[in-house]
């Protein structure tokens, strides 16, 4: 990956650069803590390609590891603490698309750790949302065991129908699930995390994160794609992963790969699948990343899914409305606002109640498009209040000079409406609107000074119409934008509701969601405003009825 041979993404490359400089300084430096030990390395591989394949069809009747897997075991087992001999890793977090093979290599990881390191009484646990979730890891282990003899007599394996037991070392491989966060006692040799994204809550993690610290080789090995919950604890753990990577923090024992495209790839160039699926052509099948890419391009839905699970990129909405590949082609970074000097425009505001993000949105004539300039305002004081992935995008946001953050734990309306009054002194102000639940009073201002304001209720009259505009816009390439983050990341988190008659109305995945949508429902009221025709001026005429003085014709009427 390193040299190119394979492409791959940013973050499996930061991985590989990170394993180089460690190999590096364990030999440079006898007094860290960590040194590479091939012998484990070897070992582990070792054992998992002894096992046999339980599903599917394949030409080799044990497991033969791709490179990647490899590299991903001996990374896992290679790597020692210099003081115990122990593993170095005690959380690992290993990201990649659908059909990677995770189950197979995580039940096999499961065993080694069972029967082979030496633990007196190790308690295995594989952990997901649902005992059915959970059963995927658990039943290839099972299965395994029971198809293999030499296995069961060396370890003294016993494979039951909802756990594994060794009577070599007392130990056993059992499955938890979310129902069971509540209880404690729990003292894990391994935990197997399978399928993190899908956790509505930290819970699970938590419990099993905090019963660590009595056995000294304990690891916590998470395997999950990307989900839609950027305000959970997957992402959360997938952020702390992107900065150990960066090397803009230091854990030394936190091992963790992504396998994505990268920011700014075409999810439907095949080319570029690679980066999320290091086996393709084993699995999944080319064929079958096409069949999916097809699908895909016919549906926003259906894209949004294409892009999370077959490519791992993360999304803030499961049921995305605005295809964001096509979003992405409106975006021109060269637009800038001095253009539109003197011009009309049309301003939408989405105002917090006090404490959430605020939005105004500017939409310009661009001959046959529209030119779309956001503006996004936060307290201050509710970033580091909100959800940490969300955090992390706030902060940025800030920094990058995408988002005013506001004195205070409340937004100032003040603010907002000096803002409007400054955009009136420069554009040719066609109207001002607002959602009636919260900008009435703001809206009384800004008319009493002779800017065209109003407000209109959120429903499926109101709606429909600039909502439709939009998605017609977006689809055919005629809005543009600037590319402005946050615009995109809510135009990523925003659902609609549709009903028979058509009709929609936007909304966020769900109702107490952290993923915000204030941008899209602010150009979606700038665009309800500028869909109405505007009035052509008065015409006044003066017109004189009566004959020429040379009595011979009638003159013509004169207007101005």
């Amino acid at each position: 990956m390193l040299e190119g041979r394979q492409l791959a993404g940013v973050w499996a490359r930061q991985a590989c650069a990170r394993h180089r400089r460690d190999l590096e300084r364990s030999a440079a430096d006898p007094t860290w803590a960590y040194e590479w030990v091939p012998w484990h390395a070897s070992n582990a591989c070792d054992f998992l390609e002894k096992l046999p394949h339980v599903e599917g069809r394949w030409h080799t009747a044990t497991l033969e590891l791709a490179p990647v897997q490899v590299w991903l075991v001996c990374t896992l087992f290679g790597w020692r603490r210099r003081d115990t001999g122990g593993r170095r890793f005690s959380m690992a977090y290993i990201g990649a698309a659908r059909k990677f093979a995770k189950s197979t290599l995580a039940a096999g990881i499961a065993l080694y750790c069972l029967t082979c390191e030496g633990e007196a009484g190790p308690q295995v646990i594989i952990a997901a949302t649902t005992g059915q979730q959970a059963e995927k890891v658990f039943r290839p282990a099972r299965e395994m065991v029971r198809r293999t003899p030499d296995l069961r007599s060396a370890f003294g394996l016993e494979a039951w129908a909802h756990a594994i037991t060794c009577a070599d070392n007392g130990g056993y491989i059992q499955t938890i699930n979310a129902k069971g966060s509540t209880q404690d006692g729990w003292n894990p040799y391994l935990v197997v995390l399978d399928e993190l994204h899908a956790h509505a809550s930290p819970s699970l993690f938590n419990v099993l994160r905090s019963s660590f610290g009595s056995r000294p080789n304990q690891l916590m090995l998470i395997i999950t794609t990307a989900g839609f919950n950027i305000a959970g604890v997957c992402y959360e753990q997938q952020i702390l992963v992107q900065k150990i990577l960066e090397g803009t923090v230091e854990v030394d024992h936190y091992f963790g790969v992504v396998f994505a495209i990268d920011e700014g790839d075409d999810p439907l160039d095949e080319r570029v699948w690679i980066k999320a699926n290091p086996l393709l052509g084993i699995t999944p099948t080319l064929e079958k990343m096409r069949e999916y890419a097809a699908e895909a391009k016919q549906s926003p839905s259906t894209l949004s899914e294409f892009v999370t699970k077959r490519c791992n990129r993360w999304s803030g909405a499961s049921q995305a409305w605005l295809n964001l590949a096509r979003w992405d082609t409106c975006a021109d970074p060269e637009l800038r606002l001095e253009q539109f000097e003197g011009e009309r425009v049309w301003i939408g505001l989405d105002l917090s109640d006090c404490n959430d993000m605020t939005a105004a949105v500017l939409v310009f004539n661009l001959g046959e498009r529209v030119a779309v300039f956001p503006y996004f305002y936060l307290p201050a004081e509710l970033v580091g209040s909100a959800p940490a992935g969300v955090t992390a995008h706030y902060t940025a946001w800030a920094k990058a000079g995408l988002l005013e953050l506001t004195d205070g734990n409340a937004i100032d309306h003040n603010r907002i409406a000096a803002d409007v009054r400054s955009w009136s002194q420069r554009f040719d102000v066609q109207a001002v609107v607002g959602d009636r639940y919260q900008s009435a009073q703001l809206m009384t201002g800004l008319a009493t000074d002779g800017i065209p304001a109003t407000t209109v209720p959120k429903n499926a009259v109101t709606w429909t119409p600039p909502a439709q505009e939009l998605e017609k816009r977006v689809l055919a390439g005629s809005l543009r934008h600037t590319g402005h983050a946050v615009l995109r990341w809510n135009a990523a988190n925003v659902c609609v509701s549709r009903r028979l008659d058509k009709s929609l109305v936007t909304k966020k995945d769900t109702p107490m969601s952290a993923q915000k949508i204030d941008g899209i429902d602010a150009l979606v009221q700038a665009l309800g405003a500028w869909l109405v025709p505007t009035a052509p001026p008065r015409s006044y005429g003066v017109y004189v009825f009566g004959g020429s003085d040379d009595g011979e014709s009638w003159p013509t009427a004169s207007s101005d």
